[in-house]
């Protein structure tokens, strides 16, 4: 079962959140906050594989609970769902550790998607702020000369396949390679091109 911990201020959303995570045979929510400070507390608390958190509420933000949450447990997973997707708010929760980011309009699927997604290691991101990262580090990295960083032939296998969006699995079945093996690259790609989550090291090998 992956434990998940609804984060909102507003109580419907949570409501519905709450029932459409409860009717999954793999979901189980472990607890609900109104606001970041509580976020805080019941992440330490109740130890939910995945925190679903909304980022403009009152008193603690959801970019500084998602700070706090992973300052204390980083192996928590968070991932942001908000009806803000600009700049301004991804970034900062990028920055924060958030592990994908969703915007509220996506469908139900998507979302629940998005949470096994996460809870296996993923970075969900809906296609419209995916886009927008891709075509920024693109232009960003344009003209910038790219650094080997002493990848191996089977790292860069696994880069492209990241890069492309594949899940572990999915790279293990066609690397013909085993999961925890996907995982140690994985990280080695991390601590080479020093990315620190898994969006980042798609952006850096797509900026390649």
């Amino acid at each position: 079962m992956i434990r998940v911990l609804l984060v909102d201020d507003q109580h419907l959303i949570r409501a519905g959140l709450r029932m459409l995570c409860d009717a999954q045979p793999d979901l189980t929510v472990v607890g609900e906050a109104d606001n970041g400070r509580e976020a805080v507390n019941l992440a330490a608390r109740l130890l939910p594989d995945v925190v679903v958190m909304d980022l403009r509420m009152p008193g603690v933000d959801g970019i500084t609970a998602t700070s706090r949450i992973l300052a204390e447990r980083p192996a928590t997973r968070v991932l942001v769902l908000t009806t803000f997707g600009d700049d301004d708010h991804l970034y900062p929760a990028l920055t924060a550790g958030a592990c994908g980011f969703l915007l509220k309009d996506a469908p139900p699927a998507d979302l629940l998607d998005g949470i096994r997604r996460a809870a296996a290691g993923d970075s969900p991101f809906s296609p419209e702020v995916l886009r927008r990262l891709v075509q920024r580090a693109v232009h960003a990295r344009a003209d910038a000369p790219r650094p080997a960083h002493g990848l191996t032939t089977r790292e860069r296998d696994v880069l492209n396949l990241v890069a492309e969006g594949l899940s572990n699995t999915e790279i293990a079945d066609r690397l013909h390679i085993g999961v925890t093996t996907v995982k140690t690259h994985i990280t080695s790609l991390m601590t080479k091109t020093d990315s620190p989550n898994r969006v980042r090291l798609a952006l850096w090998a797509r900026g390649a």
